[in-house]
């Protein structure tokens, strides 16, 4: 048997969700998300939000929800500015890109975008002779939580908002894991935080219990206009739209989306102690449901015999990190098992030991973290 950590949309969906979905399997209801269970969805998303006059559409998957987003936001000579590890700039194959639109790639500290390189990219254009022969910076655009699960905090967000409005650059957050960002340890932001921060965010379903579907949340009364328009160009009108809004229904009447968001962060979180009771060091100090432990290369080799996990970057010759990912889903036993197996892995070789302390000497490397 394998155990399964290397993403957190492996299984399905929460049972919940597919009662709903066979419920009202046979009922005829209008598309293309005008019927009744996408406006429910949309008010309650609008209620949790604490933003009643917020615009809420539904999409199918994330990159398809970063792309209509951006290309609705952006003028043809305009890019979107993000930390160089934002996954529309390594895991969406160019997307952005293929939409015209250049990614203006930052260098970023444990994956956060700071205000500061905000500041400094318009300061650079602006400072051209002629800063019209340069692409030009439209907007910007984060993760919460981050591609290597670090969070922001609410006084980071509000900086960069603030920078973002000095510039009337529209702030895009991308909710793939926002609701594990949210409930992570430490986490000082809270839902109406960013729909207060944000010009436009989404809420990620797809990884957070739902079969598919990201609700896309636009706060700032510009970009509402024709996004409909721009939902369909790209692809993302689902003719069976109320599959999207049963689905958000259900993950957001009851408290079910942050109830299935703590399972993931608790078990992620038995998992980093693990490790980190044995002194093995991490790339960051993730509180999310995703933990970069660095490992001999060894150990890890010997933990893929029973375990799959995503390999992250090597950090030197005889380490790597790799990440172990969590989702609403993930099964105690499945951690009892991986903690189990490292117990035996740990105890049956003092070789190990070597590793104890690498972390610190890697975290510290600042070329490391001009490549993050």
């Amino acid at each position: 048997m394998m155990y399964q950590f290397q993403c957190d949309y492996n299984e399905g969906a929460h049972p919940r969700i597919l009662e709903r979905l066979v419920e009202t399997n046979f009922e005829q209801t209008v598309g293309y998300g005008e019927d009744h269970y996408c406006r429910k969805a949309a008010d309650l998303i609008r209620t949790a939000c604490g933003n009643p006059d917020a615009d809420v559409h539904f999409l199918v998957g994330g990159t398809q929800a970063n792309a209509t987003v951006i290309s609705s936001v952006l003028r043809p000579y305009q890019g979107v500015i993000c930390a160089r590890t934002g996954h529309i700039n390594v895991h969406e194959t160019g997307a952005i890109e293929h939409g015209g639109h250049k990614v203006l790639a930052v260098g970023s500290r444990d994956g956060l975008l700071a205000a500061e390189s905000i500041q400094e990219v318009m300061d650079l254009h602006f400072a051209e002779d002629g800063p019209e022969h340069t692409v030009q910076p439209g907007m910007v655009y984060i993760s919460f939580s981050s591609e290597t699960g670090t969070l922001y905090s609410l006084s980071q967000l509000e900086a960069i908002s603030a920078v973002c409005r000095r510039y009337s650059l529209p702030l895009f957050i991308d909710g793939a894991r926002m609701g594990y960002g949210l409930a992570s340890e430490g986490c000082d932001v809270t839902l109406k935080d960013i729909a207060r921060l944000a010009d436009v965010f989404y809420i990620g379903g797809t990884k957070q219990g739902a079969l598919f579907g990201e609700a896309v949340v636009i706060v700032n009364e510009a970009l509402k206009k024709d996004f409909r328009y721009c939902i369909k160009q790209n692809g993302g009108m689902l003719a069976k739209g109320r599959l999207l809004g049963i689905q958000f229904i259900t993950l957001f009447e009851d408290g079910l989306y942050h109830e299935l968001s703590e399972h993931a962060v608790r078990q992620a979180l038995r998992i980093r102690d693990a490790f980190e009771s044995k002194g093995f060091g991490f790339l960051v100090e993730s509180p999310s449901n995703q933990q970069f432990p660095i490992l001999p290369d060894d150990v890890a080799d010997a933990l893929s015999s029973e375990f799959m996990f995503s390999v992250w970057q090597k950090v030197d010759d005889s380490h790597t990190a790799v990440r172990f990912c969590t989702s609403w889903a993930t099964k105690e036993g499945n951690v009892d098992a991986l903690i189990a197996n490292l117990d035996n892995l740990v105890q049956a070789g003092g070789k190990y030991e070597a590793s104890l302390g690498l972390a610190n000497t890697i975290i510290g490397n600042a070329a490391l973290w001009s490549m993050l």
